[in-house]
């Protein structure tokens, strides 16, 4: 299927590893040019260096989304770089698991902040575009009560509460907007392999719960979240695509 996003400009926050690499890489396979943000320079550095070897359009930034004033100037300078945005994806997350009141306001900050103010400062890109898509990454831990029950999944719930609302009050405008609730997903360096080393009883009983036998990959959950904010899916708008390979039980009416 042709995904008709050749030409098309979008951006990404935490787009250095995991689910928002994959996302960034698959935009650019697809054709659209691509502005990525994570917190490390060092990191964003590299996997600039990596994706442009292959003379792919993509800009990385070294940015920190508690910092409103910071993401609002990037997505400027984005829109003004690429002459317009028409996708937005939300990605970055403060993984927020404890329940200590430093991880409360973390997660408050980075997960549910950072996708508003990444947002409000994208709009006005994304009403002059004629294929505006907006994009949250949520979580299964949004819809089930698991080991992420705290912050983590409070927030991711309150994303997907917040992305519907916005599919609805837009769809006038012409801006869809959907969430992807990605199941538990494995990859070097990535939460499940340090739980996996860190906590194996968890992690044996986390593998367990999925009837597949296994995890998904960053791939997966890239190509739910590409095609979402890809025209391929213009009638799609207030959806949370749940990508979990049936790990979780509840019926999503």
């Amino acid at each position: 299927m042709d995904l008709r996003l050749q030409g098309l400009n979008a951006v990404v926050t935490g787009g250095t590893k995991g689910i928002g690499r994959a996302i960034v890489e698959t935009l650019l396979t697809e054709g659209a040019r691509v502005a990525f943000c994570a917190r490390h320079g060092a990191e964003v550095a590299q996997v600039q260096a990596e994706l442009s070897a292959g003379s792919a359009k993509v800009r990385g930034h070294a940015l920190d989304v508690r910092d409103g004033d910071a993401l609002k100037a990037w997505v400027a300078e984005v829109n003004g770089e690429f002459g317009g945005i028409d996708i937005v994806i939300a990605n970055v997350s403060a993984l927020a698991i404890s329940h200590d009141e430093a991880a409360w306001r973390n997660g408050f900050e980075v997960d549910l902040m950072g996708t508003v103010r990444l947002v409000d400062a994208a709009m006005p890109s994304l009403e002059k575009s004629a294929h505006a898509a907006l994009v949250t990454i949520a979580s299964v831990s949004a819809r089930e009560i698991d080991f992420a029950s705290g912050p983590y999944g409070a927030f991711k719930a309150a994303i997907v509460h917040y992305t519907q609302g916005l599919a609805f009050h837009l769809a006038g405008k012409g801006i869809r907007a959907n969430s992807v609730s990605p199941g538990n997903t494995y990859f070097p360096g990535g939460v499940w392999t340090q739980i996996e080393t860190a906590n194996p009883k968890l992690f044996a009983e986390a593998l367990a719960l999925n009837p597949t036998g296994r995890m998904g990959t960053p791939q997966e959950m890239a190509n739910a979240a590409v095609f979402l904010a890809s025209p391929a899916a213009s009638f799609i708008t207030g959806t949370n695509l749940v990508v979990d390979g049936a790990l979780t039980r509840g019926v999503q009416l």
